[in-house]
């Protein structure tokens, strides 16, 4: 895989072709090349994803080996960063148990029959009509959005007669896991994923799952009778104002009128023509990121230019806004970090 890499002395960031092998990372200066330009061994290093060490750059992860050197990677979009760290994980974690990790051998490891087409099934199962119901699911205080259970995998290839019996089903399902065309979705199903020398997928109701390239996304919620969210609104108000903020679903961009307070901190945002009394959602600052942004991933370069920043809760859920003036930005971000240290 291509991802960027720190060059730790002069804190340049070069483009490098990076290889995952069972004991380490190698990586070169290009893909032709038959000699790295380094390796980072893996045995008793520690990963590190979010990684926030960089203001400006997103889908950053950090790899610290025993020496106590910290090597940095950016990947170009967040699902790219999500596989690299699952591998890498499952490749420490080998290394810790004395096995030997094999990212390309999953049809082999796994005994899946050379006339699979995984390619061909992922198309199948991704059908309008007769594929697998994406849906939503309330789990955990967070609303996940375009995914799946695990046993709905397993009873559709069952029900398309791809697999004899569930055993045969999970076999199949994990190929599909293991080569990145279905994604992990929450705890359950992200450290069954991690967890071993083959990560697996679980056939169960409460393990979630989405299509790699679907609209999956995960946001944090609170139900109006939640005491909680009362307790959302006893805080004094540190700033307000209006910014433009992206939708999670459409990725459109729209004015919204933004409420921050301290003590709990809480950004609350609302149509600026409805007024105050319904929030249209809100965004828990504790323990959050916030940074400045060239550009948002998923927009149109020249659909939003310009003074735009990125918060990142602890539940890695990204809302991305733009301000109308730079010193506009500088000061949500700071008022924002500072809630987010101290706010309860």
């Amino acid at each position: 895989h291509q991802v960027a890499r720190d060059g730790t002395v002069l804190n340049s960031w070069k483009v490098m072709w990076v290889v995952l092998a069972d004991d380490g990372i190698e990586f070169y200066k290009k893909k032709t090349d038959s000699n790295p330009k380094g390796m980072i061994p893996l045995n008793g290093a520690t990963l590190t994803s979010p990684c926030q060490d960089f203001n400006k750059r997103t889908f950053v992860f950090k790899l610290s080996t025993t020496k106590k050197q910290d090597h940095f990677f950016q990947a170009t979009h967040l699902e790219e960063r999500e596989l690299w760290v699952k591998d890498i994980k499952r490749a420490i974690t080998c290394l810790q148990g004395g096995k030997r990790f094999a990212r390309k051998s999953t049809r082999k490891s796994i005994r899946l029959p050379e006339s699979v087409n995984l390619s061909e099934l992922y198309i199948l199962m991704k059908d309008q009509d007769s594929g697998i119901k994406e849906m939503k699911v309330e789990k955990d205080k967070k609303l996940f959005s375009h995914c799946f259970t695990g046993n709905t995998v397993i009873d559709w290839l069952i029900s398309q007669g791809k697999v004899r019996n569930r055993a045969e089903g999970v076999m199949l399902a994990t190929g599909l896991l293991n080569e990145g065309f279905l994604q992990p979705a929450g705890e359950i199903s992200k450290t069954a994923a991690e967890g071993g020398a083959e990560s697996v997928l679980l056939d169960q109701h409460d393990a979630l799952y989405y299509f790699a390239d679907s609209g999956f996304y995960c946001e944090g919620y609170s139900s109006d009778e939640d005491v909680i969210v009362k307790e959302e609104f006893r805080g004094a108000i540190v700033k307000q104002g209006c910014l433009l903020k992206q939708g999670h679903r459409r990725k459109n961009w729209k004015v919204r009128k933004f409420i921050l307070r301290d003590d709990p901190a809480y950004i609350h945002y609302y149509d600026p023509a409805k007024g105050e009394d319904d929030p249209l959602g809100s965004i828990p600052l504790r323990g959050c990121v916030v940074t400045a942004v060239d550009y948002v991933p998923d927009a149109k370069r020249h659909d939003v230019e310009g003074n735009l920043f990125e918060i990142i809760t602890s539940d890695e859920v990204h809302y991305y806004l733009q301000a109308a003036t730079s010193e506009e930005r500088n000061e949500w971000i700071k008022v924002v970090q500072v809630v987010a240290k101290s706010g309860k």
